[in-house]
């Protein structure tokens, strides 16, 4: 027997690197992908100005339970190690959500401990007090203090006083004792996020992400020590009217899900199928192996939408059991990292030519229910289901690797981040998947051969794009300061 190469062994062709269309594909995917990573820090922005507000009022009081060391939080918690913020009226205070699992909290912290002796130091009306606040609240309190104090190869606890918020951190009535949830309170929707509040207790700037220019933020905190800050006083927005850039994010995610190069290329066979079944109603209605007229084009789309949901509503609940495992485990920042090398590799894979079949299972599943026309009944509704449910199984093997980290992201947020942007995901599948069978149903054989014309090209691209991502995302993870700018 003749030993196959690498390549043909899972069927990869090198070859494809002479070719031109790849090359114009690449130059489609620099495009796009820039396009896409500006939106990206545009939901950023985005998200940080519906976390703004014209009511401006004093941030709300809260209190939160510290890890309680000798010589620094000591100094500004009661005698239980706890820190309440309006104890400490009168001074400027910079409060840091973070999390110990955070490369981009690092580079935030590594900015704050550069700067505050400097700070400290200045001949200035009020005194400055750093407060690290971790974000990261599911679980045991006590199991999630101690691991926010405990330092590793990627993480040091921080120089200047660190707590853990909670659900009930904020006193929204100190009278009658009721709470709530700091991170909603303070409209953080992703960390590091950082907030400057001045010595009345009104917020002066927040900052979101750990990069960036850092000069109206450090411009803050001086201008609020010299007590002149009231002029640049801002409101904070709570996060249940703060979900914009959640729902925004999840919308996107649903056109890389319904583009995937590992499921887009079968789109066209489909469509195909689809129209072959219209144009033999009669025949199968006849023939007693359909009882009622084939559904139309919108209907199609629905139960094939429909069928998506399920698949991502099943993903939607691993996901969500992983991000609290790997939480606890500690091991968040290497999963993202595995995610980075996952996207660089599979972009690869499939740009060559090679075929992913991690949820070949479902395929399996699919081919078991579904029914023909030689079958005595046919179940033309049941196989549209049965083809979404297959189509968004195709589609994870190249796009797990985006989703499942949304997920996860999104249920650290709180409230109704996993709803919404969940929510966001599947709609944005379900539109597309019926606009494509309705522009069918309008447009026939012209649609089919323009999708089969494009398959090569849209894979082609979808491949650069991950791998453009994978890339970016290592740089991110390995060495976050290169996208300081």
């Amino acid at each position: 027997m003749v030993d196959m190469s690498f390549g043909q062994r899972f069927g990869m062709d090198f070859t494809i690197f002479k070719e031109k269309q790849t090359w114009k594909a690449f130059a489609i995917s620099v495009v796009l992908f820039s396009i896409i990573a500006y939106s990206a820090l545009g939901v950023t922005n985005l998200s940080s100005s519906f976390q703004t507000s014209d009511d401006i009022k004093p941030v709300a009081d809260f209190e939160l339970q510290t890890v309680n060391r000798t010589g620094i939080e000591d100094n500004v918690t009661n005698e239980t190690g706890w820190f309440r913020l309006s104890e400490h009226r009168g001074k400027v205070i910079v409060l840091d959500f973070m999390a110990h699992d955070c490369s981009a909290c690092h580079v935030a912290q590594e900015h704050l401990e550069a700067n505050m002796d400097e700070w400290q130091s200045r001949d200035s009306e009020h005194e400055l007090l750093i407060i690290g606040v971790g974000s990261w609240y599911r679980g045991d309190a006590a199991e999630t203090l101690g691991y926010l104090n405990t330092s590793d190869n990627e993480y040091h606890v921080p120089h200047y006083p660190t707590g853990l918020a909670s659900t009930e951190a904020v006193i929204v009535n100190a009278t009658s004792d009721e709470r709530a949830d700091m991170r909603e309170r303070y409209g953080i929707i992703a960390i590091p996020v950082l907030m400057v509040i001045d010595d009345e207790g009104y917020a002066l700037n927040i900052k979101l992400g750990g990069v960036g220019d850092w000069g109206d933020f450090d411009s803050a905190i001086t201008t609020a020590m010299d007590g002149k800050g009231e002029d640049i006083r801002i409101g904070v927005k709570a996060t249940e009217n703060n979900m914009t850039g959640v729902l925004f994010f999840g919308l996107m995610l649903s056109i890389l899900v319904y583009f995937s190069p590992c499921a887009f290329p079968v789109l066209p066979g489909f469509i195909s199928y689809y129209i072959s079944l219209g144009a033999r109603e009669d025949e199968l209605l006849e023939s007693g192996k359909i009882k009622k007229p084939m559904p139309n084009s919108v209907t199609i789309g629905l139960m094939s939408g429909l069928g998506m949901w399920t698949f991502f509503l099943f993903i939607g609940i691993i996901a969500l059991i992983m991000g609290d495992a790997f939480a606890r485990s500690g091991l968040i920042h290497y999963l993202a990292l595995g995610i980075a090398i996952l996207l660089l590799v599979l972009g690869f894979f499939m740009l060559t030519g090679g075929t992913a079949h991690f949820m070949g299972w479902v395929q399996k599943i699919v081919d078991k229910y579904s029914t023909t026309e030689t079958d005595e009944v046919f179940t033309p509704r049941r196989n549209m289901y049965l083809y979404g449910l297959g189509y968004a199984a195709a589609s994870i093997d190249c796009t797990a690797a985006a989703v499942l980290p949304s997920i996860v992201w999104w249920s650290t947020l709180g409230g109704n981040a996993v709803m919404i942007g969940l929510g966001s995901l599947m709609f944005g599948l379900m539109v597309m998947m019926v606009l494509v069978t309705v522009f069918v149903g309008l447009g026939r054989n012209m649609m089919v051969d323009f999708l089969r014309r494009s398959t090569g090209t849209i894979k082609m691209i979808g491949s650069w794009m991950m791998m453009f991502a994978g890339f970016g995302l290592i740089l991110f993870l390995t060495n976050p300061k290169l996208f300081s700018f």
